[in-house]
């Protein structure tokens, strides 16, 4: 059986496991050593093994020698018929080995043009192709030099070998970029290195695009386009907030696509998948970065094949191992099926999440392929400044891109007014309930929507004296009607219950609700939920509730209709 290497498999490039087995060939995961004995190093060490432990399928795994030739003696002796990186920091590597035996793989002469974020901007200058303008600075006092030589304003700052946007900082004049450069240096990198370059260059404004291909003998095909959406934080990090795919071209956008086959023959590109970001102003596309390898993310072959049919790790190998299908793919044309959607969560601040009850919400939304916010246990997350310190990510994709917009808008709603809902602290505090006053304004709303029709009453305690179904939380999978009206009368049952848990128990309750029938939850409940009132309509919106006009005399109570 042929032998595939993998240097350094992670995120979407795990897919390439499973593309090797269905070839018939042997997927072998070569391991890199840490960078350096950093505990950031380290931690990015544990992440890596963490990455091999959730693939499914059986691989077998060498790991890098202390010196490059014994290395490159252990693979020679697998007799590899491909090698190819499965991320960023395995390209290098991954691109020597192959050159070293001979197989089929990008030129060493490009390797500086294809990882350093400066020498890619040099080559396209070489090349007569638009660049960024920018320099390398070793020291604060050589980036104040040339900042101040080139008269520059808005810049960004970033390391020049990285990834994820960790260490990216955007500039809007002199004091941020002092500021950053002297946080930026302080930093260690994505893979726990220590940062002693860092690039200046003039800031680009415009749309951000990805433009994502594979090439075979030098010949180039689009896989798919993405349009960034990223937001600019107060610390200067310019963060993701969602990416979506762009399924027809637009005005300008053909010849972005132009633009990135003349980048990647620039820098001398000549076999496996290349994500390449750029940004279009007034002026045209111009080059950000690229990387080759793999588009990141951790995005699922089967989410890729429900877009487009087909996925970059599968194309990937076809230009090395079957060109006749490569070249039968690119002559097709770009068709993607269905419109796909990448939402980060950006997390407000440091916080310790106890829950995630996105899990529960999120398999509720039409267009919801995938949730990845789950945690097992109390959990740290910073506030977010790159892709390395985001909340969690829901993957989308529906034939419908109005569906997709719409549930995007309300993951991005809830993000900003409801974000218990997505990484929960359980901020619960226990106060005084006055069960009277609940029980008489119980009564009360029930004799006031008895015109209604047929009414449940989910509470706490029974009571005797009101005439209409009622059921406690625990018998509530023992009802198997539908009901016009349901009435949520819980308080002191919730307190010790976790947000995810009471995420997935109103969802339960809600849909006891007939379609066309309503739901009202009072003030002595919804303070209960996490984020308040504004977690309440949150839960009833994800079920495509509509919340309903507020009635004069009925305060502080939602009422919703199942629409």
């Amino acid at each position: 059986m042929r032998n595939i290497i993998i240097v350094q498999c992670m995120s979407t490039g795990k897919n390439y496991v499973q593309d090797i087995i269905d070839r018939n060939c042997n997927p072998i995961v070569l391991e890199m050593k840490p960078f350096g004995d950093s505990e950031d190093a380290l931690i990015y060490q544990e992440e890596v093994k963490s990455e091999y432990e959730s693939i499914e399928n059986d691989f077998d795994l060498i790991y890098e020698k202390d010196s490059y030739e014994e290395t490159l003696e252990m693979v020679r002796k697998f007799d590899p018929v491909v090698i190819v990186p499965g991320t960023e920091d395995g390209v290098i590597l991954a691109t020597k080995l192959a050159n070293d035996l001979n197989l089929l793989c990008n030129p060493m002469e490009s390797i500086d043009a294809i990882t350093l974020k400066n020498e890619m901007q040099n080559r396209l200058a070489e090349n007569n192709l638009r660049s960024i303008k920018g320099r390398v600075v070793r020291s604060l006092d050589e980036a104040i030099e040339y900042y101040d030589k080139e008269n520059l304003k808005e810049v960004v700052v970033k390391p020049v070998y990285s990834a994820a946007s960790v260490g990216v900082r955007l500039c809007s004049d002199r004091q941020e970029m002092i500021d950053a450069v002297t946080e930026v240096f302080s930093l260690t990198g994505v893979y726990g290195n220590e940062l002693t370059e860092l690039v200046i260059q003039e800031r680009i404004n415009g749309q951000e695009y990805v433009v994502d291909t594979v090439s075979c003998d030098g010949v180039h095909r689009v896989t798919l386009v993405w349009k960034y959406n990223k937001i600019k934080t107060p610390e200067g990090g310019n963060i993701y907030d969602y990416d979506i795919t762009v399924n027809e071209l637009g005005i300008g956008e053909a010849e972005l696509v132009e633009y990135a086959y003349d980048v990647a023959d620039a820098l001398g590109i000549k076999y496996g998948p290349v994500h390449g970001e750029y940004m279009v102003d007034e002026k045209g596309p111009v080059l950000i970065e690229v990387n080759c390898r793999p588009h990141g993310s951790s995005m699922d072959a089967k989410f890729l094949d429900m877009i487009s049919g087909q996925h970059e790790t599968d194309s990937s190998l076809d230009s090395y191992l079957n060109p006749e299908k490569f070249n039968l793919e690119r002559l097709k044309g770009y068709h993607p099926f269905a419109q796909g959607v990448v939402k980060s969560f950006i997390v407000p601040k440091d916080l310790i999440a106890k829950s995630s009850p996105m899990d529960s919400l999120g398999i509720n939304l039409k267009s919801v392929y995938k949730t990845d916010v789950s945690i097992k246990k109390p959990q740290a997350f910073h506030k977010t400044q790159d892709l390395e310190t985001i909340g969690g990510t829901v993957y989308l994709v529906h034939e419908d891109p109005l569906q997709v917009q719409k549930d995007v808008d309300f993951l991005r709603n809830v993000e900003k007014r409801a974000f218990q809902l997505v990484l929960s602290e359980e901020l619960h505090e226990n106060v005084d309930i006055d069960e009277e006053k609940i029980k008489n304004d119980t009564a009360s709303l029930i004799n006031d929507i008895k015109p209604y029709g047929t009414c449940l009453l989910v509470t706490e305690d029974i009571y005797d004296d009101l005439d209409l179904s009622q059921v406690t939380e625990e018998n509530l999978d023992d009802v198997k009607g539908k009901f016009n009206c349901v009435v949520i009368n819980l308080n002191r049952s919730l307190v010790n219950k976790k947000d995810d848990e009471i995420a997935r128990l109103f969802l339960n309750i809600l849909d006891k609700v007939k379609f066309g029938g309503l739901v009202f939850i009072p003030k002595t409940t919804y303070d209960y939920m996490p984020n308040s009132r504004l977690g309440a309509e949150a839960l009833v919106k994800v079920l495509d509730f509509k919340i309903e006009m507020p009635l004069h005399k009925l305060n502080r109570m939602i009422i919703a209709s199942r629409i």
